[in-house]
């Protein structure tokens, strides 16, 4: 029984805090020839001032592990939006009466969301190819949020996320 319950919280931590990614891409397109890029200047991220400073730190080092350089003339610009939302509460207490009398019966049950807000993070990126003005690539990627984080727990879970993002980039067309 005491392995039971080590194994089924082991598994609900790890989907506390899993990122989830979807991408899409343009199948026709090369992405070889992209070895330049920039962001958009009059971008509006959403996301709150130094959590975006860390944001882009983390963009930069993992694009340029990609092979990709910063430049004033890009090959790709890049797009960036981002929310948090309250996700629903999983985690319920049922709470439930019953009743019956001569092969009659009937019942009530009502589930009580327990903890507080589950508020969650969702990053799209979207890449613009610059000389065709259209997207090429793009990903959306949600986290569990954590408001309050100490600011090197906010750096280490930003760099996951992005790490996380940019894991299948690039994609491996198949025409």
């Amino acid at each position: 029984m005491k392995y039971i319950t080590t194994l089924l919280l082991a598994l609900l931590l790890v989907s506390c805090g899993t990122i989830k990614v979807h991408y899409d891409y343009e199948r026709e397109t090369d992405f070889s020839g992209y070895n330049t890029y920039n962001y958009f200047t009059d971008m509006q991220t959403g996301i709150p001032e130094l959590d975006e400073k860390r944001f882009f730190k983390a963009m930069d080092i993992t694009l340029q592990t990609k092979g990709l350089k910063f430049s004033e003339e890009p090959d790709i610009l890049i797009d960036v939006k981002s929310i948090i939302y309250e996700a629903r509460s999983r985690n319920t207490v049922g709470v439930g009466l019953g009743g019956g009398n001569a092969g009659l019966g009937g019942g009530v049950s009502l589930g009580i969301p327990v903890g507080g807000p589950n508020l969650t993070r969702e990053i799209e990126i979207n890449f613009i190819d610059a000389r065709k003005d259209a997207m090429v690539w793009q990903a959306i990627g949600t986290q569990p949020y954590k408001e309050g984080a100490p600011p090197a727990v906010k750096e280490e879970k930003m760099q996951e996320l992005i790490s996380k993002i940019f894991d299948k980039y690039p994609p491996k067309t198949k025409n």
